[in-house]
């Protein structure tokens, strides 16, 4: 006879079948999965879950960065056409490229070597001794003791406000130009370069030492190759305050240039004009910026890897 668990009657259990003497079987619970269909469900989740989307992040992220400037572009045409913008201050972009099509096939490209050249001399006088000079303040204190004050006395002064000055030290010729805009470089690089160096572990140059390494041979193999990633992001911000100053120094006098087509158009309110010169050095910044992406890792290759 087939005894009754006490359990089952407790817990409203289904009837337990029949079989061998001692022997039990307990129905399966309403709702419960069997082992295939188990089975079943976690594969179609898992499948689900492990679906790759059309498009990597990186893809996604580069069409963003191409198509946000034309989205606001076409924003910009339509609030000028349902005549929510002024057109006298604000023209469609669509008459502003006519501006630049035909400024493109007379005096535009004069400006813009004109102009890319005078910022290049500039800052190429402000650069390189920046870069010595940073160097020399990252690796020996004594050095660092001396010129810091004098470094952050002078970098606190607008360079826009000595403009007057140089000019009238160097004229009103190209050396006025050349020279603002290294000042400005000189400061932005050396104050990166020097915190570059200074920050490099003392290990480096402890081995350095160690295996005979004399301060030229330390210069040229562990100062500068360690601090090339702050000297970089200390030649962009000098570079992007060469073009800054450049047109500033080009507004005041030039008889050429980009910022001399800019006070120009001002002076005779062709907005259009003033536009392109704008958008002109915008997609000049922008430009250059990548090339010095692309000169930092050509230069800098085991970043990438970063």
């Amino acid at each position: 006879m087939i005894q009754k668990s006490g359990n089952s009657q407790r817990t409203g259990a289904l009837p337990q079948s029949p079989g061998p003497v001692g022997a039990r079987f307990i129905a399966p619970a309403a709702g419960a999965l069997s082992p295939t269909t188990h089975h079943r469900q976690v594969k179609v989740r898992t499948g689900r879950d492990n679906r790759r989307p059309l498009l990597s992040r990186q893809a996604t992220e580069r069409i963003v960065t191409l198509l946000a400037p034309f989205a606001l572009l076409l924003l910009w045409e339509g609030l000028v056409q349902a005549r929510i913008l002024d057109r006298r201050f604000f023209p469609a972009p669509s008459s502003i490229v006519g501006t630049f099509m035909q400024l493109a096939s007379t005096t535009l490209p004069s400006h813009i070597m004109i102009s890319l050249s005078r910022a290049a001399i500039g800052f190429l006088i402000g650069a390189v001794p920046a870069i010595l000079v940073g160097v020399l303040m990252g690796l020996m204190p004594i050095v660092r003791a001396a010129l810091q004050p004098i470094v952050g006395a002078l970098f606190a002064i607008p360079k826009v406000s000595i403009l007057p000055l140089v000019m009238l030290i160097f004229g009103l010729g190209e050396q006025s130009k050349w020279a603002i805009i290294a000042v400005a470089v000189f400061f932005q690089v050396l104050i990166s370069t020097a915190a570059g160096v200074a920050n490099i572990d003392r290990i480096y140059l402890d081995v350095g030492r160690n295996f005979g390494a004399g301060r030229l041979a330390t210069l040229w193999t562990i100062a500068l190759p360690g601090a090339l990633p702050v000297i970089f992001a200390g030649i962009r911000l000098g570079w992007g305050v060469s073009l800054l100053l450049l047109v500033t120094a080009e507004m005041v006098a030039a008889k050429a240039g980009l910022g001399f087509l800019i006070w120009q158009s001002w002076q005779t309110f062709t907005i259009e004009e003033m536009y392109v010169g704008l958008v002109t050095i915008a997609v000049l910044g922008m430009l250059s910026f990548w090339l010095l992406d692309l000169l930092e890792g050509w230069l800098i290759p085991w970043r990438r890897s970063q």
